[in-house]
């Protein structure tokens, strides 16, 4: 796809981030042309006739390289997500790896990746493409990703960003539900570029260091680029920050009765099945002095032995143990060349490698073996033979498999001595483009037309420490008779310290996963006008597609055989390929008569047919009207669709540990005391009648799904509509630029692809005893759930209605300097999910809500705004960006948020402005993100909120 230089206005509402707003006349500097003029005919994103950019029917934001740059971040992703219109998304603010486990979309966990959300649907639901062109999705090592990680395309080599905020498949194909991120990269340049940036913040840590280097050589036919880049992010570790001390916000002790804290004690806790008479009373005990480490030498009693009652002051904060912001290192280079063949031909090419060295973090391995310990593999049939040599109790310890009833119900021993559990992962990604593109004339019409091939391969490798090997644990444990070999007994009942290096170095391995995607796209694409109507040209565009990808995910062969201590997984791998054609046509009606300045109508279509059996056909319906040429009012409606990823088709069965409560645990407060209802659903899907079960607080609950090859196309309606006022009597006086602009959407996902939220299947057994929901929660003997069943389905739907309003205002040049002041706002006025149930469907509200799992917060309204000045060689912003209070489900609120940024720069004319000097701080207010008791990350949002702390950063920029 090419694009041209153009002054964008109007419909074409140019942000900046840091503020993510820029004036609404902003000049786009692509180097495919020397010079154009405004109004020259082009291709927008959103359409994929040459149009004037003045008369765009769709939403376009725009971001340029120096917008970014205003914004001190590092990645691209960051900067996209402080969009209004944006939802988050996956960033380095998660955390979360193998110790949740994985999403429910076959997509695992992504570490390291930064995707982009618009409009809350999910990043799977938004397309990004890069020049038009598809681009290679992600991987991490935990699964096979529908979505794009854009810290993989180098920021130096974006020329802009173009950020369709509406649904257009009939123009894009699959995935473009919520909108488009089209990056476009740089194609021509002359000279050298150069960027160095240092970051930190205040609490001395979160160092970033980013450094960009490009060069250009622009001849009369021929120009190429070539450019590097590194970056390097500094952790953030929730130790470091007060708002995650303890998995509660405020919390200062385990004692807390909200609990939180783990059961998976560093001296461990043993639980006993209720009326064991052979076993100390007490049902829970834990040492009382640790380490206990000799042969025989144990008192099992309570009473002045080495045991004594488990209290909640024996459970593990976990908390301070992890990441605020995920260390991470990023390096690449990347090259583009330019070649006219001929007066109406060029050949155009791309090449893109990059690196990323990435990590996440988890405390100390929970190691949970037992009849109750929920692993779902081997570690819940162990039994603690009377023959380990450090079994204090006289019996064996026994699991319930062998036809002889429990004698306990699960050991916890958090595992110290191995050290913290952390994820590396390493990531190679390589893409290559290749495209001729020209003109032709025939008579006195001019066509246009290009063929496009582009490449992709990403390989991702992960390393876990901190694991162990679920077959050697139980025969460490089991008769000693059997630990022959290099086998060493093992000791879970010393506390802290008794587990020996020998005893490590049997149990534990390290863990290997790796996953690969890779793409290759091919387009034909035609435009021109077919003919004229008075009011002007018929225009079109048609073509084709042809888009082959292929995923795997290969975890460790010990991860495979359901060994593994942590979250399972299984190898997945699939592929398609799809063919499509689609066509665009834009009619003129009216123009230059009363009340009619412009009146267009606009229609694509598009037909796909997957190699899955998917097929769709799409359709879209544009209308474009100026009454009067300062106000330009915008009409659109567009049918939708999204085939079934490759791990929503063909992933594997995957776990996430969701930190819900069950309905069923007979405590203060719970609804199996205060209803009867609720007991007797309780009891029939296998709850104990005595009310003996008892949640423990704090606890996780363990949540299966996998893919599902009879998965159908999500489909989608998107209705928009826009008014754009930009007077011209305000131009030329008091301000060089004045706009403003307000689009209505509402987009309604039928047969949305996601797996019934677990809280929701447990309340609906619960309460209402729905058998549907019933059959998917299995419990043990005791009560427990053993975990909740998922399977990725076509659920029902999803709506989300609410207004984008932009207002950006330029001052004429002055003697006090130039002036400017944007605002961007959106208000959602609608977010709904509904699916069905055994006795019909429910529908629920997320609007001025968050919820924990997963981690995300629906304001009601979301705005920036940035107000500069500039006077000579000085250069100053400041950028305000407000969120509005949420709720948490149990009623907590979640306040306002106002974030201040603030950057000058100075580039000196005695240094010829060769160089740019730039400081900035971003969260000048220090402003801390609200705390939040449901969040699955460390107390807070991370896709909604910052981390907390000032962060500073120091720049140089060199162009000559």
């Amino acid at each position: 796809m090419r694009t041209g230089n153009f002054h964008l206005h109007c419909s074409i509402a140019a942000l900046t981030l840091g503020a993510l707003v820029m004036p609404a006349t902003v000049q786009a500097q692509d180097a495919d042309a020397a010079a154009t003029t405004p109004g020259e005919a082009i291709v927008v994103t959103g359409s994929r006739i040459r149009q004037n950019p003045l008369d765009n029917a769709s939403p376009v934001v725009v971001l340029d390289s120096t917008s970014i740059a205003k914004t001190g971040l590092s990645s691209v992703a960051d900067v996209l997500q402080r969009l209004p219109s944006a939802a988050g998304g996956l960033n380095t603010k998660v955390n979360n790896s193998g110790n949740i486990g994985n999403p429910q979309d076959g997509g695992g966990v992504g570490a390291g990746t930064s995707e982009i959300d618009l409009r809350y649907l999910l990043a799977k639901r938004t397309l990004v493409l890069v020049d038009g062109m598809r681009y290679v999705n992600a991987t991490a090592a935990s699964g096979i990703p529908s979505t794009v990680d854009l810290n993989t395309i180098p920021a130096n080599q974006i020329e802009r960003i173009e950020v369709l905020q509406s649904g257009q498949s009939p123009l894009y194909g699959s995935d473009a539900i919520a909108g488009v991120v089209n990056i476009i990269t740089k194609s021509e340049q002359d000279g050298l570029r150069a960027t160095a940036q240092y970051g930190s913040f205040r609490q001395g840590d979160g160092h970033t260091q980013d450094y960009n280097v490009s060069y250009g050589i622009k001849g009369p036919t021929t120009s190429v680029v070539l450019g590097a880049s590194y970056v390097k992010q500094g952790k953030v570790s929730t130790a470091d920050r007060d708002i995650s001390q303890f998995p509660n916000p405020g919390q200062s002790s385990c004692l807390d009765p909200r609990g939180g804290c783990s059961s998976a004690a560093v001296n461990g806790r043993i639980v006993f099945n209720p009326g064991n008479p052979s076993l100390p009373a007490g049902g829970s005990v834990t040492v009382r002095n640790a380490p206990l480490m000799g042969q025989g030498t144990y008192d099992p009693t309570l009473t002045g032995g080495d045991f004594r009652a488990f209290t909640a002051a024996d459970r593990f904060n976990f908390s301070p143990y992890n990441y605020f912001l995920t260390p991470s290192e990023r390096y690449g280079f990347w090259g583009s060349a330019k070649q006219e063949l001929g007066s109406n031909v060029t050949f155009r090419a791309k090449l893109v490698y990059n690196r990323r060295n990435s990590q996440n973090q988890a405390a100390f391995l929970p190691l949970f073996i037992g009849p109750d310990a929920g692993n779902g593999n081997l570690l819940d049939t162990v039994s603690i033979d009377v023959t380990n040599p450090y079994n204090p109790f006289g019996i064996t310890l026994n699991s319930g498999t062998n036809g002889q009833p429990a004698t306990y119900s699960f050991i916890g021993r958090r595992l110290v001595e191995a050290g913290q559990r952390t994820y590396t992962q390493h990531v190679d990604t390589m893409t290559a483009n290749a495209s001729l593109d020209g003109s032709f004339h025939v008579g006195s019409r001019k066509f246009y037309w290009d063929v496009n091939a582009a490449f992709g391969w990403n390989d991702a490798k992960q390393t876990f420490t901190g694991n162990v090997n679920a077959a050697r644990v139980a025969q460490a444990l089991g008769p000693l008779a059997n630990c022959t070999g290099d086998c060493v007994p093992l000791n879970i009942f010393g506390g802290a310290g008794s587990i020996t290096q020998a005893m490590l170095d049997y149990i534990s391995f390290t863990e290997h996963d790796r996953s690969s995607q890779s793409m290759q796209d091919y387009t034909a694409n035609l435009t021109g006008d077919l003919f004229d109507l008075p009011a002007g040209p018929v225009g079109f565009a048609m073509g084709y597609e042809h888009r082959y990808q292929h995923g795997s995910f290969t975890p460790d062969p010990v991860i495979q055989a359901g060994l593994g201590a942590d979250i399972p997984a299984q190898a997945a791998s699939g592929s398609y390929n799809t063919d499509e054609l689609y066509a665009e046509v834009r009619v003129p009606l009216l123009k230059d008569t009363p009340f009619f300045e412009l009146l267009e109508a606009d229609g694509a279509v598009r037909h796909s047919d997957y190699s899955t059996g998917s097929k769709s056909t799409t359709f879209t319906a544009t209308g474009l009207w100026k009454p009067v040429p300062d106000l330009l009012l915008r009409a659109s409606y567009a049918e939708g669709f999204r085939a079934p990823a490759i791990g929503e088709l063909f992933g594997a069965q995957s776990r996430a540990d969701a930190p819900i409560d069950d309905p069923c645990t007979n405590v203060t407060g719970s609804g199996w005391q205060s209803s009867a209802t609720i007991r007797t659903n309780c009891i029939a899907n296998g709850v104990p009648a005595d009310g003996s079960y008892q949640e423990p607080l704090g606890g996780q609950i363990g949540t299966l799904t996998g893919g599902n090859q009879n998965l159908k196309p999500e489909t989608s309606t998107t209705w928009l509509f826009g008014a754009v006022y930009s007077p011209a009597w305000a131009r030329g006086g008091f301000a060089r630029s004045l706009s403003l602009e307000v689009n209505y959407y509402d987009i309604t996902v039928d047969g949305a692809i996601s797996a019934i939220n677990p809280q929701v299947t447990l309340a609906r057994c619960a309460e209402l005893g729905d058998t549907a929901a019933c059959d998917n929660v299995v419990r043990t003997s005791s009560g427990r759930i053993a975990s909740v069943l998922g399977l990725l389905q076509n659920i029902g739907s999803i709506r989300t209605r609410g207004l984008d309003v932009s207002f950006n205002y330029s001052s004429p040049m002055t003697d006090l300097g130039t002036f400017g002041l944007s605002v961007n706002a959106n208000h959602l006025m609608k977010y709904t999910e509904s699916f069905p149930t055994g006795t019909g469907s429910t529908t629920i509200s997320y609007k001025d809500t968050t919820r924990g799992f997963p981690d995300q917060s629906y304001p009601e309204w979301k705005a920036t705004s940035i107000l500069s000045w500039s006077i000579g060689g000085f250069d100053s912003s400041f950028t305000g960006r407000y969120i509005k209070g949420v709720t948490e489900g149990d009623g907590h609120k979640l306040g306002d948020r106002f974030y201040g940024d603030v950057q000058l720069s100075y580039t000196p004319s005695f240094m010829d402005s060769a160089f740019t000097f730039t400081l900035g701080v971003n969260n000048v207010f220090d402003t801390d993100p609200p705390a939040c008791n449901t969040c699955t990350g460390p107390n807070y949002d991370p896709t909604t909120y910052d981390v907390p702390g000032q962060f500073g950063y120091l720049r140089i920029g060199v162009k000559m």
